[in-house]
């Protein structure tokens, strides 16, 4: 038998629609790696949360093995880049209301490599990252 697709996208489509529907703000909360692009300065502990109405971005794609869109940070305009597997959770801001799904494990040694992740012995945490910019055109 084939391999089944994954759930998460489809219950990430269903819930940001469930929101919009009901007129509250969708949020995303995403484990940011090697693979994310997202503004670095607004990441915490490993993670950023990221308004996904409508009106706070342009161009918003929910697809099976991404979510891109633009959106604005202090002013400046950046293309976003989220793996589904990086999707840790979609809420909606004005309830708590949503889902929050299980860590999907790394998927290439060189992601791990360049996230930091698996670095050293398994009793030592990672070693922090410093954020970095790549253009993409």
């Amino acid at each position: 038998m084939t391999e089944l697709t994954s759930t998460k996208p489809y219950m990430v489509r269903a819930l940001h629609e469930w929101c919009v529907d009901n007129a509250l703000t969708p949020h995303l909360v995403v484990a940011v790696d090697g693979q994310t692009r997202v503004p670095m300065a607004y990441v915490k502990d490993g993670e950023i949360v990221l308004n996904l109405s409508y009106s706070a971005t342009k161009g918003l794609h929910i697809e099976n093995d991404a979510i891109t869109f633009s959106a604005r940070f202090g002013g400046v305009s950046q293309n976003l880049y989220v793996p589904m597997s990086a999707v840790r959770g979609i809420f909606a801001r004005e309830n708590g209301q949503g889902m929050f799904f299980e860590i999907e494990p790394v998927q290439s040694e060189s992601v791990s490599e360049e996230s930091g992740v698996g670095d050293g012995d398994d009793n030592e945490p990672p070693k922090p990252r410093k954020p970095f910019l790549k253009v993409i055109k």
